[in-house]
């Protein structure tokens, strides 16, 4: 007993002790109370130093967002789960901002848009982190945009190529194929040194697995980030997603990285806030969305860019998500979406159900940017192939009704047609700068030409083991390539109509 007396008073000792040490200075907590709550937002009052996005900490660990400011009244938005939280509980202000985790601890994980992993990993052990608003780089602080970033999508890279530090918008209907070429360029970077970041934005759960999976046996997933907001996710979380993927995107690009960022999809974003605006009693404007929604995606889309030289040279390249209704590209947030971007991606749905896939309406894409940043040794190849593919499109309407064509109108439809038939590509299967630049000779070269038509596929399938047996070295092409020498060109054509012969059943050349 007195062993254990004596044990007490000596922890008593070194108490006071460490007490006695301590520096006790007074510190401000500020507190306010919710007044009305429900649907995901919450007023609360009682906090008139409160900051606009200030984080707030609600009684029960659920943090808030602060979002509107009034003269006695301050309008948030939840960030965890609504049931818990009700009239009367306290609220205590952080004086910060709200910040995600960045770096390379990301890599290869599935979080939400607050860092929280969902892939039921170990917690992260990121080192630092970033507040998920931040400016966009001035216009000195950016470079021009010289280097293409490959898609592995034959049309995209040939009709409508892209830079890094581009934004870029892929748009069309419902089920058309959007997020099937965000996945596709994605994977493509298996072969770059190009970090993704996928970011979803009200998907469902079974949609965001897809896109996992595929990356993950298809793609690189140790240089991926996946920022998801489920659809069932609380509104704030959905909100805050893409601006948290771009946080996490641009701490890369300022350590001198090309990042890819895909923002799937801003509609659905525009949705969310129009839902929490409304809540917060905002005055709505045209289709019931605030005032700010322009503002809103273009601040966070101007956060791509490639920076200059003594900024690091890092890209984020941005590839925003949107869909139509029944093909209406003017309609609010699509041509929003057109004119902060530096080009769009339509997909048609007619296209599509035609089993034109991918379905890109090469006539109504356009990019802004990237046409100056194509490989090189892609380029040359494919200067006349817009104008080659128009001409077909509007020469077959004719052939539709039985109208009767001349011979070279014929050559000009049977040559478009296989444009078409190249241009189709199956999913998960994206093709090397090498691959791209043979096509584009084959169809230059009209090689093709007397191949049938339902042969075309299988000379694309063929093409990488051909080429890797006749001249790997045209297997080794890339983005920094310089355009091919005669050389190279003519043993190039001499391997490719061999195989074009070989597919349409004839005898292989000697030495082909």
């Amino acid at each position: 007993m007195n062993r254990l007396a004596e044990d007490v008073r000596q922890w008593a000792a070194r108490s006071r002790e460490r007490v006695d040490r301590a520096a006790l200075e007074p510190q401000l907590a500020r507190f306010g109370r919710i007044v009305q709550a429900g649907d995901g937002v919450v007023l609360v009052e009682g906090l008139p130093d409160a900051r606009l996005d200030e984080l707030l900490e609600i009684e029960g660990g659920v943090a808030a967002q602060a979002v509107d400011l009034g003269e006695a009244v301050i309008g948030c938005v939840l960030l965890g789960e609504a049931a818990a939280v009700t009239a009367g509980r306290r609220v205590r202000g952080s004086r910060d901002v709200i910040r995600v985790p960045v770096g390379e601890a990301l890599l290869g994980r599935v979080v939400d848009a607050l860092g929280r992993p969902l892939d039921g990993g170990q917690p992260l052990a990121a080192q630092s982190t970033a507040p998920v608003e931040r400016p966009a780089p001035t216009i000195v602080d950016r470079a021009l945009v010289d280097r293409p970033l490959a898609t592995g999508v034959l049309v995209i890279d040939a009709a409508i190529p892209l830079g890094r530090g581009q934004r870029e918008l892929i748009i069309g209907d419902r089920g058309t194929g959007k997020t099937a070429i965000a996945v596709d360029t994605i994977i493509n970077q298996r072969a770059s040194e190009v970090i993704c970041v996928y970011a979803a934005i009200g998907q469902k759960a079974s949609s965001v697995a897809r896109v996992i999976e595929a990356v993950r046996r298809y793609g690189a997933p140790e240089r991926c980030i996946f920022v998801v907001g489920e659809a069932d996710a609380a509104p704030g979380i959905q909100w805050l997603t893409p601006y948290a993927a771009c946080s996490m995107a641009e701490h890369f690009m300022q350590a001198g990285r090309d990042v890819l960022l895909v923002l799937d999809d801003l509609t659905k974003h525009a949705a969310v806030y129009r839902e929490l605006s409304l809540l917060l009693r905002r005055p709505p404007g045209r289709e019931a969305y605030p005032g700010d929604i322009f503002y809103i995606h273009s601040r966070l889309l101007e956060r791509a860019a490639k920076l200059a030289p003594d900024r690091g040279g890092g890209s984020l390249t941005a590839l925003p998500i949107a869909e139509t209704q029944a093909g209406n590209l003017s309609a609010y947030i699509p041509t929003n979406l057109i004119s902060i971007t530096d080009g769009q991606i339509y997909l048609d749905p007619t296209l599509f159900y035609e089993n034109q896939k991918p379905a890109i309406d090469v006539g109504r894409s356009v990019s802004r940017v990237g046409g100056k940043a194509q490989a090189a040794v892609v380029k040359p190849l494919a200067e006349s192939l817009r104008l080659e593919y128009a001409q077909f499109l509007e020469l077959e309407v004719f052939t539709r009704f039985g109208t009767l064509v001349d011979e070279r109108t014929r050559r000009v439809i049977e040559h478009g047609r296989r444009i078409r038939a190249v241009f189709t590509q199956p999913q998960y299967q994206p093709l090397s700068v090498g691959e791209q630049a043979a096509l584009l000779l084959a169809l230059s070269e009209r090689l093709l030409d007397e191949v049938p038509l339902e042969r075309v596929g299988s000379f694309r399938e063929r093409l990488r083991d051909w080429l890797a047996a006749q001249l790997p070295e045209a297997l080794a092409l890339d983005d920094r390539s310089q355009p091919l020498s005669d050389e190279v060109r003519t043993k190039l054509r001499q391997a490719l109509a061999a195989l074009a012969q070989a597919v349409a059943g004839q005898p292989a050349a000697a030495g082909g």
